[in-house]
């Protein structure tokens, strides 16, 4: 692995290459399904029904119902979030209905421990080991401590169990690297080769954000503090942002794993307005060679074009945090718009695949 110039972390192999390929265009791929707005949410466990906005959702997909884990704010002093389920059939989705019908939703995540007491955010969903896990950003104490500017949000796990979500561990960077961590987001698991992989966006004190892979221990079953803090290691920067971006960061789960190769997206915020939009990584592991950056789409392949993408509490703002593999050729992708309300939308995984040759 190549070295990055004055970097925290170490670059990966492939990955100057890839950085070059990239070019501020995009052909969009991604197919609009429909939108879930917060006037269509009724929260069933909580004394205010209607939550203010509804966005940047994970995703489970379950024969023929979606679970949807959305991102709320029920009050706008703090921005405080949770996270609530959202139960809608299939059908909704496939027929174009979603968007005029209501759904009951319930909150099953919400800030409860030191690590998320300031707001449980942006979750991803996906299977590991036959069980679902949510990794979250939590807000932790120091969020809004003065002169404390150094741990803001750190990754969170979660698995579901019999009685609903269980918190299970934190993420944390190793002693000598954790004094300068500012915030880590964007995070999720990964299974490869046998290795459990964090990918996950550190933003450090030297006022980089870094795309980045780590190896963590298998998480544990218990914990006496009730969540545990666990070490990543070998952490290594995938890939640097473009000359016009101002930073980049994980999207979803994988949308495709494959033996020692995984496609996963991410976005890229541009320097010009702040758009936020996505593009793909294709990535290779092996214990020998760690993480091989493959390539990445020379294009992106979302931006925002509908009008609430365009237009909300921040505009110009599509941040993908859900995909689930729905059948052999088709993603379905959940996504907040405009960080406000929900998206959804399918991509074509043969379609994306090609343009990562």
């Amino acid at each position: 692995m190549a070295s990055g110039s004055n970097s925290f972390f170490p670059l990966a192999e492939g990955a100057a290459e890839a950085a070059s390929a990239r070019r501020p265009e995009t052909r969009d791929i991604v197919r609009r399904l429909g939108v879930i707005p917060p006037e269509r949410i009724t929260i069933t466990n909580y004394p205010v029904a209607r939550p203010l906005a509804v966005f940047n959702a994970a995703l489970s997909v379950e024969e023929d119902n979606a679970r949807i884990y959305a991102r709320i704010i029920m009050g706008y002093y703090l921005y405080i979030s949770a996270i609530a389920e959202i139960n809608i059939p299939l059908e909704d989705i496939n027929d174009g209905s979603v968007g005029w019908r209501n759904y009951a939703a319930a909150i099953v995540v919400y800030p409860s421990t030191r690590y998320d007491v300031w707001g449980t955010e942006d979750p991803r969903v996906f299977r590991l080991d036959e069980k679902l896990y949510m990794v979250y950003t939590g807000r932790t104490v120091n969020y809004f401590r003065q002169g404390a500017e150094r741990e803001r949000t750190l990754p969170v796990a979660a698995v579901m169990e019999e009685n609903g979500w269980t918190k299970k561990a934190v993420f944390v960077l190793p002693p000598g690297l954790r004094r300068h961590l500012i915030s880590d987001k964007n995070a999720f698991l990964v299974r490869v080769g046998g290795d459990l992989l964090l990918f996950h966006r550190p933003h450090m004190d030297d006022n980089r954000f870094y795309l980045a892979v780590s190896k963590v221990e298998e998480l544990p079953h218990t914990c006496s503090s009730g969540i545990c803090e666990i070490e990543v290691r070998d952490t290594v920067w995938v890939l640097p942002q473009a000359p016009f971006e101002t930073k980049i960061g994980w999207a979803t789960p994988p949308v495709d794993v494959a033996g020692d190769t995984v496609i996963a997206l991410a976005h890229g915020v541009d320097r010009e307005i702040g758009v936020y939009r996505v593009f793909a990584v294709k990535l290779r592991y092996s214990r020998k060679r760690g993480i091989t950056v493959e390539s990445v789409t020379p294009t992106y392949i979302m931006e925002p074009r509908e009008i609430y993408e365009v237009y909300g509490d921040r505009p110009y703002t599509i941040f993908p945090c859900g995909a689930w593999r729905v059948d052999r050729d088709t993603v379905l992708l959940t996504y907040g718009a405009g960080d406000y309300v929900v998206g959804i939308g399918s991509l074509n995984i043969n379609e994306l695949i090609d343009m990562l040759e």
